[in-house]
Order: C-alpha cells, then sequence, then structure tokens
C-alpha cells in the first residue's frame, strides 16, 4: 500500500506549531483532491486543510487539540482504503515522522546525551517534540528535562541557563541554538520559590505575538506623543457610519504620503523604500492580537476600504484571516480610544515597519497619540512634523473626506 504522509503545513511566516481544530473525514474515507481533511489552527486563525491527490484518508491521524510542530506528520493518504482500524485504542495519537537527521561530524553538534548524562542516539522525532511540556504541578516540573547535546549542555553551565526551562527543538533534543535563544530571552522567574504553580500552555497565536514582540527587542525605540483633535474625525466617521479606527488609518497614511521616511524599513543593506502604504489595525481578539491590514490605504476610495474592512472584520469573526490578510504593513494603528480610562499609551514598532500610532481615549474634543518609530529610521524632529501633519488633518476631515461624498 502506498502511503503519503500528511504534514502540519506552514500558514503563516511566523507560525511553528498549529493545532489540529477537527478532523472532517475518518480513515477508510474515500478524499479527491481539493477536498476538506481537517481544520489548523495556526498562530493567526483557523484554516482549511485540503487533501493534496486523491485517494483514501489512512491513520494514525493526530489528536486535535494538540500543538504539533510544522511540518509533523498528522495523517497520511493511501491509494487503497484500510479495511483495519490504524487508530490507536484510546483515542488518535500524533503519527510518527521520520527519524531525525543525525548532525554532520563536520558541522554539527556532538551526539545528544540523555538528562543523567548517558551517551545516547538522538530519539525518534514525533509529531509532539516541539511542544511545550504538559501543565504539570511544578514538582513534575523541576524534573522533567529534555534531552540535551553536550555541547548545549556545556553552554547552558556557562551561561547559567536551566535546561529545565528550555525549549527542544523539533526533535525533542536541546541543542545549542535553544541555550542561545533562552539566553537571549533574559533571566527565567524562580517560581520554585513561590506557591505551587502549573503550566498554562500557550495557544498558537499567544505564542506568536510573544515572539513576534520579543523579536523587536533590538529595535532602537523612538517615542513623541502630542494631544491631536478627536472630535471633529469622530462626527464624520457618525455621520457617515464609519469606523473611526478606519478613518484615523486613512489619515495616518495621507500623513506618510506626506512623509514618507515613515513607509520606510531598516534593514542591514538600507532603508527599503515602499510604492504604497498599506495599513495594519490592531484589532483585540479573545486570547491574542490581530493586525489586519488595509492595503494602499491613501490612495484608494473610501467605499473600497469601507467594504475591504467590513470582510476582514467578517473573517476575524469566523478565525478565517489568510495571511494575506495580515501580513506586509508598511505602518501600523493601535486605537484604544473606546476605553475612557486610557489617556495615552504607548505601542511597539512590528518588524518591517518604522513605526505606529497609538491612540488614546477622547478629551475635551481631543486624544493623546503616541508615534513611536524605530529611531534607525526616523528621529525626533521626524516625528514632530508628521504628528503636525496629522493634526491638521484630523481639525479638517470635511476638506479631504468631500471628494467620497
Amino acid at each position: 500500500m502506498k502511503r503519503e504522509p500528511i504534514r502540519m503545513p506552514v500558514l503563516s511566516d511566523t507560525m511553528k506549531s498549529g493545532r489540529l481544530v477537527g478532523w472532517q473525514k475518518q480513515v477508510g474515507d474515500p478524499v479527491h483532491r481539493g477536498d476538506l481533511l481537517a481544520e489548523v489552527e495556526s498562530d493567526k486563525a483557523v484554516m482549511d486543510l485540503e487533501a493534496f491527490a486523491d485517494g483514501y484518508l489512512g491513520g494514525p491521524l493526530a489528536d486535535t487539540g494538540v500543538d504539533l510542530p510544522t511540518g509533523s506528520v498528522i495523517g497520511y493518504l493511501t491509494d487503497t482504503p484500510e479495511t483495519t482500524a490504524t487508530v490507536p485504542e484510546g483515542g488518535a495519537r500524533p503519527a510518527p515522522a521520520e527519524p531525525a537527521e543525525a548532525p554532520s561530524p563536520a558541522g554539527g553538534e556532538p551526539p545528544v546525551a540523555a538528562a543523567g548524562g548517558d551517551t545516547a542516539a538522538p530519539p525518534s522525532r514525533s509529531a509532539d517534540a516541539d511542544s511545550a511540556p504538559p501543565p504539570l504541578p511544578h514538582t513534575a516540573a523541576r524534573s522533567a528535562t529534555p534531552p540535551a547535546s553536550p555541547y548545549a549542555r556545556g553552554l547552558a553551565r556557562e551561561l547559567g541557563v536551566d535546561l529545565r526551562r528550555v525549549h527542544p527543538g523539533s526533535d525533542g533534543v536541546i541543542r545549542s541554538r535553544q541555550v542561545l535563544a533562552a539566553a537571549l530571552d533574559g533571566p527565567v522567574p524562580d517560581l520554585d520559590a513561590g506557591p505551587p504553580w502549573r503550566y498554562k500552555l500557550f495557544t498558537p497565536m499567544h505564542r506568536a505575538v510573544a515572539d513576534n514582540m520579543a523579536a523587536t527587542r533590538h529595535t532602537p525605540m523612538l517615542r513623541v506623543t502630542a494631544e491631536l483633535p478627536i472630535a471633529p474625525l469622530r462626527q464624520e466617521a457618525e455621520s457617515r457610519a464609519v469606523s473611526l479606527s478606519l478613518l484615523l488609518a486613512r489619515a495616518a497614511a495621507l500623513t506618510v504620503q506626506r512623509h514618507p521616511r515613515f513607509n520606510m524599513t531598516y534593514t542591514p543593506v538600507g532603508l527599503a523604500e515602499r510604492d504604497r502604504v498599506d495599513v495594519g489595525i490592531a484589532v483585540d481578539v479573545p486570547g491574542g492580537l490581530l493586525t489586519p491590514v488595509i492595503h494602499d490605504c491613501a490612495a484608494r476610495p473610501l467605499a473600497e476600504l469601507r467594504e475591504e474592512w467590513r470582510i476582514l472584520k467578517e473573517k476575524i469573526e469566523r478565525q478565517r484571516l489568510a495571511p494575506a490578510d495580515y501580513r506586509g504593513a508598511t505602518f501600523y494603528l493601535s486605537n484604544m480610544g473606546m476605553f475612557p480610562v486610557v489617556r495615552s499609551f504607548e505601542a511597539i514598532v512590528p518588524l518591517g515597519a518604522a513605526a505606529i500610532l497609538a491612540v488614546g481615549a477622547q478629551r475635551d474634543g481631543g486624544a493623546a497619540m503616541t508615534l513611536s518609530c524605530d529611531h534607525r529610521v526616523v528621529y525626533g524632529a521626524d516625528a514632530a512634523r508628521f504628528l503636525e501633519t496629522l493634526g491638521d488633518l484630523l481639525s479638517r476631515p470635511r476638506d479631504w473626506l468631500a471628494e467620497e461624498r
């Protein structure tokens, strides 16, 4: 029987693992290319996993509700139906992937040693090898140390990294790269010094947000705050039945057009210039944060932007955002004006952008707006001029919205 592995797909550039929401076919069911096999939760949305060929679904199938690393085998497509049960008793378990390759003698690390110190061959790679440890009491967590290579153990001792707190690689083994990543993340709190505790595992979205924020640790940020008029724009939004955040995004995009340095991004080679202004709008969702993107926000008619925003919000509600819906923004907006208690706040500039605008609640017709910038791209005077232009546009929205009537 021919068996082709079905793997956990990579659905976004930040996705390292996925979670099976549910299988739509059973073992032995016939499938055709393009048929829906399962639903997979990525770090951004729930996506459909389709069959890549005709055949039959074969087991064992990976469990639902379990985080599995991208590329791991979650089931099989076979050329003939399976007539016997292939799912282990007690429910489906993650299907094993191919064994991990041994490191090359020239450039790899030494053989892996188990936690007790004895040299051992690398363990077989399993579908849940990259998952975080299960939520165990702290007494059990202290003793559950994944195997590590001798070099990784020595590096951990040198850097003061506790291997019990290190997330292993996709083969279930801690290597030097994981130790270095843990060292760069900074010190880990001593949980054992306090009351008993248990792990609450990250959802894919929560982990992606945390990783994205950690990735900005080396961005030197400049922050400038100004009190800008917001009441005129709010009145226009209400009279037109248009989202205030969408009009803020339009005003910010028009401002970026006049200050094109804010549409660039830093690279080690030089500043990358972009041909249009794509605005990512931060949206609060249960368990995380999404930044759907309004494309060409300065040039397209408001009616088009309004429809695009409606579609994006509908996708968010259904958890069906595609990667093209949230990637590649050149400028970001975070509006917390719906919370009266928020006077002002600072936002973190995402990678790939030069700035993000944080909008506080309205008070006496104005709102505190903080522009956080990548100081490698723009400077303080640039930020001040940007806010001056934005304030002018916000004070007279009818002028630049008149053509949209």
